[in-house]
């Protein structure tokens, strides 16, 4: 990913928020039918490793081999930045419209895990994560399904772990612009409903 210094993230904390607050990752991965693209949710297991999982019908786990490498690209909030944004386009009208965006590049290798007790652990670390998100105390169990549904539904798919390797994360938010201009991009961003690039512009200001 081309990533130039000024547009580098480099806060941990805010590398685990776009990660945790957008889960549904692509994975790509090079095969011998060439680049291959899924979009899986995916958690972080610790510092080092991300769990999820696949239908049994997808192919990736027969075209990849354990310890293939990946990529997990996280993709953030993301916006048009016009021209219009900028108080200073009056003065020299040298401005022309540009995207701002987060995300991040999470590099690994991935190995399957086709057994019902890995299954079972990373179905049970995923519901549980994003269940208790949405419910809280009414959280959906998978001990609330039948015994033999949830063996049925658990047959049908493959675990799998990718352990991270490297992390590149960019956060390009119009650091390179005027402050004025810096400024009124963030309150745009806030006033569109752009929370996540509108907070980050703004505790970007306040670490300066």
């Amino acid at each position: 990913m081309y990533c130039p210094e000024h547009f580098t993230e480099a806060d941990a904390n805010e590398i685990d928020r776009i990660m945790a607050a957008f889960p549904l990752a692509t994975v790509v991965v090079a095969t011998d039918q060439g680049l291959l693209a899924n979009h899986i949710p995916l958690l972080r297991q610790g510092d080092d490793q991300l769990i999820g999982h696949i239908a049994k019908a997808n192919d990736l786990h027969h075209l990849v081999e354990d310890n293939t490498e990946v990529l997990a690209i996280f993709q953030a909030e993301d916006a048009y930045i016009s021209p219009n944004y900028y108080p200073t386009k009056p003065e020299t009208h040298r401005h022309v419209p540009t995207w701002n965006y987060q995300v991040v590049h999470c590099h690994g290798r991935i190995n399957f895990d086709h057994s019902t007790k890995g299954k079972t652990a990373i179905v049970g670390r995923l519901t549980s994560h994003f269940e208790r998100q949405a419910f809280g105390d009414q959280a959906w169990r998978m001990a609330d399904a039948p015994k033999d549904y949830m063996a049925g539904m658990l047959d049908n798919i493959v675990g799998f772990t990718i352990d991270i390797a490297r992390v590149v994360a960019k956060s390009k938010l119009s650091q390179n612009r005027e402050p004025v201009d810096y400024d009124n991009v963030a309150e745009v961003m806030m006033a569109e409903g752009k929370q996540g690039l509108g907070q980050r512009m703004k505790s970007l200001k306040d670490s300066d």
